[in-house]
């Protein structure tokens, strides 16, 4: 261990009690806690960046918020057996399917 520093960090109460509370159920010190909290966070912001949305993604997501208040959408499950029954019309189709003129 003689190739590690010290560092000191300020953390305030709750947080404390927090790491505490989840080094004693992983059976971890603090500092091997906050070595592989770092660890994730470092990997986590170098791997996979923040992305920012442009402004019309922005719009978008607005209004579709917009429309869920409204009661506009349907559920996952009501999606996937919409696909479903997309993909049982298709497989029954007697009649291939036409191909586009080039």
């Amino acid at each position: 261990m003689a190739n590690r520093q010290t560092m000191t960090i300020s953390l305030p109460p709750e947080m404390v009690k927090e790491v505490d509370r989840v080094r004693r159920k992983e059976g971890r010190t603090r500092s091997e806690l906050m070595r592989e909290a770092l660890r994730v966070y470092v990997r986590r912001t170098t791997e996979f960046p923040t992305y920012n949305p442009t402004t019309r993604e922005l719009r978008e997501i607005a209004k579709g918020r917009a429309d869920m208040r409204k009661g506009e959408y349907f559920t996952l499950d009501e999606f996937k057996a919409w696909l479903m029954g997309a993909e049982r019309k298709k497989a029954r189709s007697k009649k291939p399917p036409t191909r586009p003129k080039a």
